[in-house]
């Protein structure tokens, strides 16, 4: 297997725990536990920092992956733990949530290789190819570019890919996808009494990528 190439930017400590749960809309215990483990329990991932606690975008997008499995396919924890260090002795991938394209049959996590899958959970047992894909439709690769487009409102698939978080814009914070505005700053401009359709022609947008951009910081706020 050959991993992707991976910006030395990406795996920079730029996230707290507070900041990455409200992006990835999960409980703060519940990224501590999957980032740093809690005794006996190792941490699932290997996060960026440990003094002080913080993650990378990487780190990131591997919780996102995981809040993914747990949310939408309720996959069980301990069986993408085995999945997980199954994969990292075979592939050697630091980060394997994300650097292998994943599958699941709503009971294991599974690999393709060639024209069959592979059970990770289980240790690498052959697996029947009846799977729904486990894929990351909120992260975008392209060309050694990483965009993580995070849930505003639900986890759906209808959400619109409005908001993108990109460590090579605005320092890695929420920004309006397709440009560098920062979400923080038209929530702030909002805040002071200017409108939506006012902000949207100064920025050269689309009223709906205002609003949205309001709604994230909303949501921060009310978090």
């Amino acid at each position: 297997m050959t991993s992707m190439t991976i910006d030395e930017r990406l795996e920079l400590p730029l996230y707290g725990l507070s900041e990455g749960a409200l992006y990835l809309r999960v409980p703060i215990k519940t990224l501590e536990y999957w980032a740093f483990g809690r005794r006996p329990i190792p941490p699932i991932i290997r996060p960026a920092s440990k003094r002080p606690r913080a993650l990378s975008f990487m780190n990131l997008l591997e919780c996102h992956m995981l809040a993914s499995m747990r949310s939408l396919y309720d996959l069980r924890l301990p069986k993408i733990r085995r999945a997980v260090a199954h994969l990292s002795k075979v592939s050697g991938f630091r980060h394997p949530l994300i650097e292998e394209p994943l599958y699941t049959n709503r009971v294991d996590v599974l690999i393709k290789q060639i024209d069959k899958f592979v059970n990770l959970s289980r240790g690498g047992q052959l697996a029947i190819p009846e799977i729904v894909e486990a894929h990351l439709e909120r992260v975008e690769y392209d060309k050694g570019v990483l965009r993580f487009f995070p849930f505003v409102r639900e986890r759906s698939a209808a959400e619109p890919k409005l908001i993108v978080i990109d460590p090579g814009l605005g320092f890695g914070k929420p920004v309006i996808a397709g440009t560098g505005i920062s979400t923080a700053v038209i929530a702030s401009r909002f805040n002071a009494r200017e409108s939506v359709p006012d902000l949207a022609r100064e920025y050269g947008v689309e009223p709906q990528q205002i609003e949205e951009a309001i709604r994230w910081e909303t949501r921060a706020v009310a978090a």
